[in-house]
């Protein structure tokens, strides 16, 4: 079932598959091309102006690379999963089908919604349109969500690589009505292409709450990437003179003006004369005071390169009125060939007050160096105040169950507390093998100058990646100085295609008294295995079905494993010789030398009984299974379109890769057979026991199944699901021709088990191959 790599791309056809009448130089004899442009537009969405690609045998060497490039291109919820022809009518499957100066749909589903391409290619660029700004939106109020404008602010914005081009705007509501309206707003301001921007440290800014919820300044960037630069934001926020006191007058010898609000610094950055101690990166301070914080201001030089092995660098910065000193964050952007660096210390001299501060640091701020983190906060000692410890925070993070509520994004996060805040930190080093699957909580350790009771959290994902949508159910911070915990409840998608289309979210702790998500997800965890273990008890013969291949998985006499069997192939039959809680073992029922087993993230045969081969089954509460390796927790079986074993980073294809609809065989006794009754009266069936007749399937009110004599209540009367071929695909495709001759096939042959349903209710659609026992 696999595909071939495409290398031809030499013909030309002469019809197109939408049916339109070729173009002249179609007409004549087909010449060979070197490349294929080909336009690509978004479903459902004429605004979108769409992705010009040239395909040739070295950009795109299979259909699949061709994917998942669009789905970094194509905003679309699960990336892009499906390429038709523009009026849907045909889906394009390999690299072949797609001609030379045609274009086509890209949609995550098989169901699409034409466009109307003439109207997609006309739409004018922002920078060129001449319509007001307020065509775009609807007048009126609307109340304020967590994270939107209430009342008009000002924002500083700057052209990107050039810092001394900047412009002060006010957001209000005019202007804030979405984020296109406001990528045009700057266009007209800055006098140039506006189309992404980014925060002062290099971070992209993907939506209009990031914009509200940011710093006060932003980059204003077209196409080309961010360029740092010393963004200094203080002077150009404060007001030129603050009404009521900047006209008071003060004797001479006494304390100086208060309008003098700007506080000049000298800072002097010690680099450590250890091996590869210098970086390439840039490095930034940001000063915190008790009035207030400064922005991060990069530190560059004009007499040769930074921060060198053994160099102390010396720069003089510009402040706000921050108030007392009482703690510093330094970071750098982790750019450029050598980022890593590792800081002696570093000394500063309040120039205004005449007061000196000297901080050792003594760490690496590095991605591969101790705790991988790029910034470092350090509390300053100032007579008169108390200093803050340095607390390391655990920072519990639970994905929820939802169907492909993991994501592959970068996941940043800012706490925020009495005294002061975290800034944007990464996470991105767990215990967990792979982050922010569903189902998961994944722990990460925040280090942080101490910042007091917390009460809210800034969360957000940077939104790259194919089917970037996160579902976050909640956010657990532990507080080690004072054995505190805040619960900060989410339960909602992350996501441009869900929910309210936001990707950043604003959480308050929440009383700890409520149940946290990550309780509820361990409830559901529960429930879901107890009814689905039957399935894994030892002695059992299995069959694992793929979703995403529609096949089931084999283990071949070479040890190689794929996931494209048929249903009746013998190696793919597992019996289950080792049980204990969801630790399992499954042995090849043909080859009996053979398990399947999880060797350094590869999948393959194994001798049974070796820690590779013990498998911890995942239940999913859409009666699902994952299977991950009970020696590497996180590793999982995954497989690729083809069936062909991969991993988590290039399967995808979300969570149908690696879901397995698990298939019981029968055990063969005569309690499992059952005769179906049918009543015609109320359109329900009945399944009454071959060995003891008169005895029927029974529910009970909890969902647990028992032993009845027929009569007229409910308890034995089952409704059928209509399907329309055959039994329904687990995968949720439609079923091909091919397919439906094999399950019409396959439902006379009393010897395959259908998919029970939860707690052992049979499921009348299936009955025909039910393993649910009645003993008299």
């Amino acid at each position: 079932m696999s595909e071939t790599p495409s290398t031809s791309f030499s013909m030309v056809r002469r019809i197109s598959s939408e049916g339109q009448l070729p173009s002249p130089h179609q007409l004549g004899i087909t010449q060979p091309v070197v490349a294929k442009r080909i336009s690509f537009y978004k479903s459902g969405d004429p605004q979108f102006g769409g992705v010009r690609v040239v395909l040739n045998p070295r950009s795109f060497k299979t259909f699949d690379a061709l994917l998942d490039n669009l789905s970094g291109k194509v905003p679309l919820p699960f990336g892009v999963r499906n390429i038709s022809t523009p009026r849907g009518r045909h889906s394009i499957t390999r690299l072949e089908e797609l001609e030379d100066g045609q274009s086509y749909l890209c949609s995550h589903g098989r169901k699409v919604q034409p466009v109307d391409l003439d109207k997609a290619r006309r739409r004018p660029r922002p920078w060129l349109s001449s319509r007001a700004l307020s065509t775009h939106v609807q007048r009126g109020p609307a109340p304020a969500a967590p994270g939107m404008l209430r009342a008009p602010r000002r924002l500083v914005v700057f052209r990107n690589g050039d810092p001394k081009t900047r412009r002060a705007i006010v957001l209000n509501r005019r202007v804030t009505q979405s984020f296109e309206v406001f990528l045009q707003y700057l266009t007209q301001v800055m006098q140039r292409p506006v189309t992404k921007l980014y925060a002062t440290d290099g971070r992209k800014v993907p939506s209009l709450q990031a914009v509200i919820l940011s710093s006060g300044a932003v980059v204003a960037a077209g196409r080309e990437p961010f360029k740092p630069g010393n963004y200094d934001i203080q002077k150009y926020l404060l007001p030129a003179r603050l009404p009521g006191i900047s006209r008071r007058v003060y004797p001479k010898g006494n304390a100086r003006s208060e309008s003098r609000k700007s506080g000049n610094w000298k800072v002097s950055i010690i680099t450590s004369d250890l091996p590869n101690a210098g970086t390439s990166s840039q490095i930034y301070i940001i000063l915190y005071g008790q009035h207030r914080s400064s922005a991060a201001i990069y530190l560059y030089g004009t007499d040769g390169a930074r921060f060198q092995d053994g160099h102390e660098d010396t720069f003089t910065i510009t402040v706000g009125d921050i108030g007392t000193l009482f703690k510093i964050r330094v970071g750098h952007t982790n750019s450029g060939l050598s980022p890593s660096w590792h800081c002696k210390e570093i000394k500063l001299w309040d120039l205004n007050a005449g007061r000196q501060f000297h901080i050792p640091v003594q760490r690496w701020l590095a991605r591969d160096q101790e705790d991988g983190e790029v910034c470092r906060e350090f509390p300053v000692l100032n007579k008169g105040w108390p200093i803050l410890p340095v607390t390391v925070y655990e920072v519990h993070v639970a994905t929820g169950e939802l169907w492909n509520a993991g994501t592959v994004a970068n996941v940043y996060i800012a706490v925020y507390g009495e005294k002061g805040d975290t800034g944007s930190r990464q996470l991105f080093r767990s215990k967990s093998t792979l982050n922010f699957l569903r189902g998961q909580v994944d722990s990460f350790l925040l280090e942080a100058v101490h910042l007091g009771n917390l009460y809210k959290i800034v969360i957000a994902h940077d939104g790259l990646g194919p089917g970037n949508g996160w579902f976050l159910d909640d956010v657990v911070i532990k507080d080690p100085t004072t054995n505190r915990e805040y619960t900060f409840f989410c339960h909602r998608w992350l996501d441009q295609g869900e929910d309210d289309g936001k990707i950043v979210r604003e959480l308050y702790a929440r009383n700890n008294s409520i149940l946290s998500a990550r309780q509820k997800l361990e409830v559901i965890r529960k429930e879901t295995w107890a009814a689905e273990s039957w399935k894994f008890r030892k002695g059992n013969t299995l069959q694992f079905y793929n979703r995403l291949t529609g096949g089931f998985v084999r283990l071949h006499p070479d040890s190689t494993v794929d996931a494209v069997g048929e249903k009746t192939d013998k190696y793919g039959l597992f019996d289950v010789i080792f049980n204990k809680g969801n630790v399992c073992i499954f042995q090849s029922h043909e080859l009996r030398h053979l398990s399947l087993a999880l060797d350094n993230g590869s999948v393959t045969g194994m001798a049974s009984g070796g820690a590779s081969t013990e498998m911890r089954v995942l239940s999913q509460p859409n009666r699902c299974a994952l299977l991950e390796s009970a020696r590497v927790p996180g590793h999982l079986v995954i497989f690729d379109r083809h069936g062909k074993i991969t991993n988590e980073s290039s399967a995808g294809y979300a969570d149908l890769s690696k879901e397995f609809v698990v298939f019981v065989k029968g055990i063969g006794d005569s309690d499992c057979h059952f005769k179906i009754k049918k009543n015609l009266r109320n359109a329900c069936i009945s399944l009454e026991s071959v060995k003891s007749p008169g005895l029927f399937v029974g529910l009970r009110s909890d969902g647990q199944a028992k032993p009845v004599v027929y009569t007229e209540n409910g308890s034995v009367f089952f409704y059928p699901q209509v399907i329309k071929f055959g039994r329904e695909n687990p995968s949720g495709m439609s079923v091909t021709p091919s397919q439906e001759e094999k399950i019409l096939e396959s439902r006379n042959q009393q010897e395959m088990p259908s998919e029970p349903e939860a707690r052992g209710a049979p499921s009348p659609s299936t009955a025909h191959g039910f393993h649910l026992c009645l003993r008299a």
